[in-house]
């Protein structure tokens, strides 16, 4: 299929191939019929992209501090290759379009294959001809509205929202502030809920479209601009202000209470500059508020990703419930759309619709891409090469493209010897596209497509945590050797569908524990490989503060217990070199779900007497490593400090880069699958029991009194 994509690293917007994304339960694949370019808004995210890396940075310093702090906890050189993967991505650009529900998880509610909908959501409802959509950002197109005016949805709804936080109703004087798309939408909106509106801008062009849909307007004269608003409001002043203007300037703010009567609202929808003076707004009592996008629910994982709506009677317009109301509005005549389309571009050629924004030379308004009629229900791969004839290499399909898996998995495969790279899969299909092409695999494709593929040997499973188990199951069951990253499952039925998998495959399972695989790791085991003492083992690690929309603190992933803990885990169980017996945890802070904690202490015991203890702590202090390793035994004590330094009774014995042992887990993986080895995971298997075990047991600790 066809995508519209910015690429962060800069350059012209791009119309790639890309392979068709596939649906969650909460979600909905769509054919997509029409969408609108949202001038202003995906200009700024092109002009943000195309700008320097000082310009970015200085745009965005909260990723900044992000790189300052990985840079701390994990070198330079890791933190590089991150930045590096991050910018070899791209953007997918829109959020406003309409097209044919083609097929619908299993938990999204009111959409049936076959129904024409409205769509919505930034890196969602994309200019793409087939879309992967949240459940409740799409709604159903009433009986006579046009594909072409449904593709506004979402656009409308932005103005919407800004109007409901206006508070205002039939006779109420609004001025809208710029008369761009929103704008225009925003003072129709205005109207046809009763609302006398007057808008203002610079540009005649917009000026006369806006009038002409009955709109009183004034172009932008200072003190000459203010007096005509008065007189129209007969001397009081507007009740509202929208300020749905965009640029840097704060002038449009800062003239915005002398057309305000005494305690007016005043919305901020655009992107204006914000340097106010205090006072004009406290002479008139205003209330300054912002529009958050298309309305409650935006941005929040339980409403977009879980599917999880509010009551109406708790949030009566959520952004979905002002989806229907822009559609409803559209259906009984009292909104029009179609008259703003000022260009149309076949989606093949949207490059040239955003080289027309960038120009400027031309006015224009919403910006409609059109698309096939037809599209196949099913695409064949995205081919970038001819895979290598007669290789006698297994052939590797991997599934799953973000950040680890490019930056630090691929390459430890490549210096492994896996050359045959036959294909990449990854739910959106874009990043597949983009990795398929600079790392050398033969095409772009899907999940399904891969696994029943005869030319792949070698599955590498490196997506979401929530899809290890059926992934790794189905790969097996193929006949495939399966890489998987950890965890290996999230819940003891997956693991037991994995293990019986596995065990009836034949094939070789090999689960991303790499730790167990570094230098240190190996060098602390032979320092005890002959003991006849228990082995105590301290694994303190400093992980450092995650946000709160980090995947880590989505419940589907399982956490960090199950998500990265289990990495410590299993280096214990290594260091000991013998499975865990019995495991235990405990969590801080989160009570409530403690699954999700930040902060844990694990407790291992293995048969032979060992014990070990893992304190994980989202602190990250400058001054000590982030992961730290003591092993006592009899006389002796080893430390391993951040996988860089080994020391034994206080000598040192290893000191050099970070090596966390991908490579050599890669290489004796490869080992495995050239010699169609199928008993060697049992430790992995053993490892993430061990884990899940330990979850189980933060839902009944031990209360001491």
């Amino acid at each position: 299929m066809k995508q519209v994509v910015q690429p962060i690293a800069g350059g012209p917007v791009t119309v790639l191939d890309v392979p068709r994304p596939t649906v969650s339960p909460t979600e909905v694949l769509v054919r997509t019929v029409a969408s609108v370019i949202s001038p202003g808004t995906e200009r700024a995210v092109t002009a943000l992209a195309q700008s320097s890396l000082v310009s970015k940075a200085r745009a965005r310093p909260d990723l900044v501090r992000q790189v300052v702090k990985k840079a701390r906890a994990e070198g330079i050189g890791s933190t590089l290759k991150t930045v590096r993967a991050r910018l070899a991505t791209d953007l997918p650009l829109g959020y406003s379009a309409a097209g044919v529900a083609v097929e619908v998880g299993s938990a999204v509610a009111g959409v049936r294959p076959g129904q024409l909908v409205a769509t919505g959501g930034a890196g969602k409802a994309n200019h793409a001809e087939w879309q992967s959509v949240p459940g409740l950002l799409c709604s159903v197109v009433p009986e006579g509205v046009a594909p072409e005016d449904a593709a506004f949805t979402t656009i409308a709804s932005i103005a919407l929202h800004g109007l409901r936080l206006a508070e205002v109703g039939p006779g109420s004087k609004v001025v809208v502030i710029g008369l761009g798309l929103i704008g225009q939408l925003a003072a129709r909106l205005a109207m046809a809920s009763g609302c006398d509106v007057a808008g203002i801008d610079v540009a005649a062009e917009p000026l006369r479209v806006a009038r002409g849909a009955g709109v009183t307007t004034f172009k932008e004269a200072g003190e000459a601009t203010t007096k005509r608003v008065l007189a129209w409001s007969r001397g009081r002043g507007a009740d509202a202000v929208l300020l749905c203007a965009a640029g840097e300037s704060s002038s449009v703010a800062q003239r915005t209470p002398a057309l305000c009567r005494d305690r007016a609202q005043v919305v901020v929808v655009g992107d204006v500059g914000l340097e106010i003076s205090r006072t004009p707004f406290y002479e008139r009592e205003l209330s300054l508020r912002f529009a958050r996008s298309y309305g409650p629910g935006r941005y929040e994982r339980v409403y977009e990703e879980y599917g999880v709506d509010y009551p109406p009677g708790h949030v009566r317009w959520t952004e979905g419930r002002n989806f229907e109301a822009v559609l409803d509005m559209l259906a009984a005549g009292r909104l029009a759309v179609s008259d703003l389309v000022t260009h149309r571009f076949p989606i093949a050629d949207a490059a040239a619709a955003y080289q027309l924004i960038d120009a400027r030379r031309e006015p224009y308004l919403a910006i409609a891409l059109e698309y096939p009629h037809d599209q196949p229900r099913r695409e064949p791969a995205v081919v970038l090469r001819r895979s290598p004839a007669a290789l006698r290499e297994p052939g590797v399909g991997w599934i799953g493209a973000g950040a680890f898996s490019t930056s630090v998995l691929l390459p430890a495969f490549q210096a492994a010897g896996f050359s045959n790279l036959v294909g990449v899969a990854s739910a959106s299909g874009l990043s597949a596209r983009r990795m398929a092409e600079r790392s050398g695999f033969a095409r772009a494709t899907s999940a399904d497509e891969l696994i029943e593929d005869p030319d792949v040997d070698v599955v590498v499973v490196a997506t979401p945590h929530d899809t290890h188990a059926e992934l790794t199951v189905r790969a097996l069951d193929a006949g495939k050797h399966v890489w998987c990253e950890k965890p290996l499952a999230l819940s003891l039925d997956e693991l037991d569908a994995v293990d019986a998998a596995w065990r009836r495959s034949g094939r070789t399972l090999f689960v991303g524990y790499n730790r167990r695989w570094s230098r240190a790791v190996q060098m602390v085991r032979d320092e005890f490989s002959d003991r006849s003492f228990p082995l105590t083992v301290v694994y303190r690690v400093a992980a450092g503060e995650v946000p709160t929309k980090h995947w880590y603190h989505d419940r589907r992933q399982g956490g960090r217990l199950l998500g990265e803990v289990c990495h410590f885990v299993d280096t214990c169980a290594a260091l000991v070199g013998s499975p865990v017996s019995s495991a235990g945890a405990v969590a801080g802070g989160r009570a409530d779900e403690p699954l999700l904690a930040d902060d844990l202490a694990v407790a291992l015991a293995f048969g032979d007497g060992s014990v070990a203890t893992i304190g994980y702590s989202s602190a990250s202090p400058r001054k000590t490593a982030k992961e730290h390793v003591e092993v006592l035994g009899g006389s002796s004590v080893a430390v391993i400090d951040d996988y860089r330094r080994v020391l034994v009774d206080g000598e040192r014995v290893l000191a050099g880069v970070q090596d966390k042992g991908h490579a050599p887990a890669v290489a004796a993986f490869r080992g495995l699958v050239t010699a169609n080895d199928a008993g060697a995971e049992m430790d992995a298997l053993a490892s993430t029991r061990a884990v899940l075990a330990a979850a189980a047991s933060l839902s009944a600790p031990t209360a001491v009194y």
